[in-house]
């Protein structure tokens, strides 16, 4: 059961190690909630920091949720505390997308502590998206099937892309970027979650100092949170001539499929970042209806795409920031 060490702050320090998680434009759309007499976290979906332009169906938004779930689950691992989950349990409040109950074992039935899920913790606080460039050094066969070992665990698909396949989705990657480029509404709402960092410090969206440098071959797979602007002093590089992209992908296509797929991939990015391997995102093509479906491999692709992962080895990147832990846990008295 729950030892009366844990108080207040190790709530605290779970619910820091949930917000870790990646999240659309470091929106960190999740709210907590405990209740003291269940032992019972809520995660509930901020909705007021969706993003309807580019994720209308709110996918996104909770593939990042699925992912603060899974960091949940590896803090409450790392701290030897036995968790019984349940995903959409009121399905008259579709805000409340999981519950995680606490301690509810007596001693004696205890369950093991998920040592595999333990393991993880260290790299919830060293996981940063790399917006920079990497070398032209492979990640390793048997770190690749590790990775899609981890995604499987979770209910999702997990594949590097062939040759092939990943010419066409650099270039649907380059369409999308043109398209948002091209949506005065979307490039407004992307600019809505940039931070100047010269007049405040900021708690979420993606400050400038992450941005990274343009490429100077016009190929990144990254997106280019500085859009149509000029940032004065920004350097232009080489980013590697040929990515290493991996899709994530789930057998079905609702809230519960994407809950999933956030688990699963952040699950993938854990058991990366232990490996020493660096990651960004390339979600551009996956906010375009008719660009999403074609994202899928011609010969070996099965599922509806969920994620596109840039992989490698160079710069782990700048820590964003993260909310006040009081601004997205609530206490029941």
């Amino acid at each position: 059961m729950l030892t009366e060490a844990f108080d207040d702050t190790a709530l605290a320090g779970l619910v820091a190690d949930a917000t870790a998680a990646p999240s659309m434009h470091n929106a960190q759309p999740w709210q907590f909630h405990y209740g003291r007499r269940s032992h019972t976290l809520t995660l509930r979906a901020d909705f007021e920091r969706a993003m309807p332009e580019a994720d209308p169906s709110t996918r996104a938004l909770h593939i990042g949720c699925g992912a603060a779930l899974f960091n949940l689950r590896v803090s409450a691992a790392h701290h030897s505390l036995d968790t019984a989950v349940s995903l959409l349990p009121a399905s008259s409040d579709p805000a409340v997308l999981a519950t995680v109950r606490l301690g509810i074992h007596p001693d004696e039935l205890r369950k093991p502590v998920d040592e595999a899920l333990a393991v993880l913790h260290p790299a919830i606080k060293d996981r940063h998206t790399s917006r920079f460039p990497f070398d032209e050094r492979p990640v390793p066969e048997d770190i690749r099937a590790r990775l899609a070992d981890a995604a499987r665990t979770e209910g999702a698909d997990f594949a590097f892309l062939t040759p092939i396949h990943l010419e066409t989705v650099l270039g649907l990657i380059r369409d999308a970027e043109g398209y948002d480029r091209g949506d005065l509404a979307r490039e407004a709402e992307q600019q809505r979650w940039t931070r100047n960092t010269t007049s405040k410090a900021p708690v979420d969206g993606i400050p400038d100092y992450a941005f990274g440098p343009r490429d100077a071959s016009e190929r990144a797979t990254t997106r280019d949170f500085a859009g149509t602007r000029v940032i004065p002093g920004r350097v232009r590089v080489l980013f590697e001539h040929r990515p290493q992209l991996a899709l994530l992908s789930t057998s079905g296509d609702r809230v519960m499929d994407w809950l999933r797929a956030g688990q699963a991939l952040e699950r993938v990015l854990l058991t990366a970042t232990l490996h020493q391997v660096s990651m960004s995102f390339a979600t551009q093509p996956l906010e375009w209806p008719d660009l999403r479906w074609i994202l899928r491999d011609p010969v070996f692709g099965t599922g509806h795409p969920q994620m596109i992962i840039r992989l490698g080895y160079g710069s782990h990147g700048p820590r964003t920031p993260r909310r006040p832990i009081g601004d997205v846990l609530t206490i029941e008295p």
